[in-house]
């Protein structure tokens, strides 16, 4: 991945800020037709599109129809972050999501998903049903908002930004000119 091969390179410190995509989603879902009614919008295109842009990233893509509620895996994101290994939960929420076509909204699942990737179940159960972090993406939320996210991905160093699926070049040069100090002479 990009932001993989641009840790590589630079010393830099990753973090996620949290961002409330489609966040009245049910949690049951909907399908694509229903989110974008009314917008004409191209569906198969789209996930056309999507599926080049993965496959650019050699990124795995199913055939996703419906989408979900993210914001309790924006929650388990958030606490994971602070487990070690928790940052293995954004691969493994990503894959849930885009490639097995897991329905993020069901505790059960985000409790599982957790569990594979070494996590404390209990512990993500709790943090789920007590909604420990809410407060904390409340403030993400608010974050992106200031800083005008209004798609994900969104990239940002030293308060610039770029939206979207980005080339390497494009991060490469973002870093640089927040700052960035390259590893090993840059190599």
């Amino acid at each position: 991945m990009r932001i993989e091969k641009l840790k590589e390179k630079f010393d830099l410190r990753v973090s996620f800020t949290h961002f409330p995509l489609h966040p009245d989603t049910p949690e049951e879902g909907q399908t694509l037709e229903e989110m974008f009614a009314g917008r004409n919008m191209d569906i198969p295109a789209m996930k056309a599109r999507m599926k080049a842009l993965m496959a650019e990233e050699g990124l795995p893509y199913g055939d996703r129809d419906s989408t979900y509620n993210s914001r309790l895996a924006q929650e388990l994101g958030k606490w994971a972050e602070g487990q070690p290994g928790g940052d293995a939960i954004h691969d493994a929420l990503f894959r849930a999501f885009f490639v097995d076509l897991v329905n993020l909204a069901k505790l059960d699942k985000l409790v599982e998903i957790a569990g594979k990737v070494g996590l404390d179940e209990a512990e993500a159960r709790r943090v789920l049903e007590e909604r420990t972090f809410k407060e904390a993406v409340d403030a993400d939320w608010k974050r992106s908002g200031e800083m005008g996210v209004t798609g994900v991905p969104t990239f940002v160093a030293n308060g610039v930004g770029v939206v979207g699926a980005q080339p390497y070049e494009a991060l490469e040069q973002l870093v640089q000119k927040a700052g960035a100090v390259p590893r090993n002479g840059g190599k």
